[in-house]
């Protein structure tokens, strides 16, 4: 059904004119940058995002004259210049709507996905990673005295690595303070690293119905109230219900904690969770919280395959350098550089590639103007692959 169709335009069928005009009507656009429409723009920088274009004349190079425009649905002439007025003056939240689009799609498809963890429980992990600037060129990104970097703050659904909730701030802005955007559902467990250590906000969890899991810090005054017996076999030390001693944290959070020490078996490493999880065992919560900081699973189709997610935004997506200098034209790029990855995800699932995403994407970048079926040409390279 495909077979005329390139594999570009396959990609991007996932949005549908419709839903795009939507975004496009709720952040209307200045009149001087329609000289390059937001399809055009969209499809111009998501090309860029696919095949690793380094810079904004590398784009125009591939695409101003290019036999395949209009195929791709580009209707434009793509020149650089236009391209980066587009990408510095057009909403970037017209993107941001565009990827809760996808996101949506993507949690449909992957509703019936396991989180790895053998709980009913929905589970969700959530991390901030920080990209470095140039406070020369990005003083609005001002972080430290002498450097910039924005921060991408997500929350995600464990179940295929979904972005549930993205946030991208200036580097100063802490961890915790972005918390005041979430909403946290009943009976679901959230799993988070010390940064957001916050024992008034973590009572807001725990007052909402939700479970967290987090690491202690280390300088943690508490007494113990209670203590179950456990395996040290299993790299259990202890299992405690704590509280918390001084005035402060008392009022913060008036309720008993969980206290676990668990050794990881593989390096050694002595981990102390606090939770306010009394249902699960300690095992299990040891289980649920990764081992190392970071470690947030990219599963594809529940193959063993594990990645980085954080890693996997910054590696394979194009963030480390931008096509511009100003606010709205780097969001704009991590907000189309997200709708790539969710694209990627969902056709990961639609045809049952079974591949790590950056194989997937690697693939889609050499052949984005071949005309052929996705799933056959996943079909030929994981021959290509058996038979070498």
């Amino acid at each position: 059904m495909n077979s005329g169709r390139l594999i570009f335009t396959q990609i991007t069928d996932l949005i549908h004119r419709e839903q795009f005009n939507r975004c496009i009507a709720l952040h209307p656009m200045p009149r001087a940058s329609k000289s390059m429409s937001a399809r055009d723009q969209f499809l111009a920088m998501a090309f860029a995002q696919i095949t690793f274009r380094e810079i904004l004349r590398d784009i125009e190079a591939c695409l101003d004259g290019c036999a395949h425009c209009y195929a791709m649905g580009i209707r434009g002439k793509i020149v650089r210049t236009n391209l980066a007025y587009a990408n510095g003056n057009r909403d970037w939240r017209v993107y941001e709507a565009l990827a809760q689009i996808l996101i949506h799609k993507a949690r449909r498809l992957y509703v019936e996905d396991s989180n790895g963890l053998d709980i009913e429980e929905m589970v969700y992990a959530l991390d901030a990673s920080t990209i470095d600037l140039c406070l020369s060129m990005f003083p609005w990104a001002h972080f430290r005295q002498t450097k910039a970097a924005v921060k991408l703050h997500t929350m995600i659904d464990l179940r295929g690595s979904i972005p549930v909730f993205m946030r991208i701030t200036d580097g100063s802005v802490h961890d915790v303070s972005i918390l005041d955007e979430m909403i946290f559902k009943p009976s679901s467990i959230y799993v988070m690293d010390r940064e957001y250590v916050d024992f008034a906000w973590l009572y807001r969890i725990h007052q909402a119905g939700a479970f967290f899991v987090t690491r202690a810090k280390s300088n943690m005054a508490f007494y113990v109230s209670d203590s179950l017996p456990v395996d040290k076999a299993s790299g259990l030390r202890c299992d405690h219900s704590v509280g918390l001693k001084t005035a402060k944290s008392k009022r913060d959070y008036p309720a008993k904690l969980r206290r676990i020490r668990f050794v990881d078996p593989e390096t050694g490493k002595s981990l102390v969770f606090i939770n306010n999880h009394f249902g699960l065992s300690a095992v299990t919560i040891a289980k649920i919280y990764p081992a190392e900081r970071d470690r947030w699973h990219i599963v594809p189709s529940g193959r063993r395959h594990q990645q980085l997610f954080f890693k996997w935004i910054k590696q394979n997506l194009r963030i480390k350098a931008f096509y511009g200098t100003s606010e709205n034209a780097v969001k704009t790029q991590i907000w189309i550089a997200i709708c790539v990855y969710l694209m990627v995800a969902c056709l990961n699932k639609i045809h049952g590639f079974g591949e790590k995403l950056s194989r997937i994407l690697q693939v889609l970048s050499v052949n984005a103007f071949q005309k052929a079926p996705l799933h056959q040409l996943f079909m030929d390279f994981c021959t290509n692959l058996d038979n070498p």
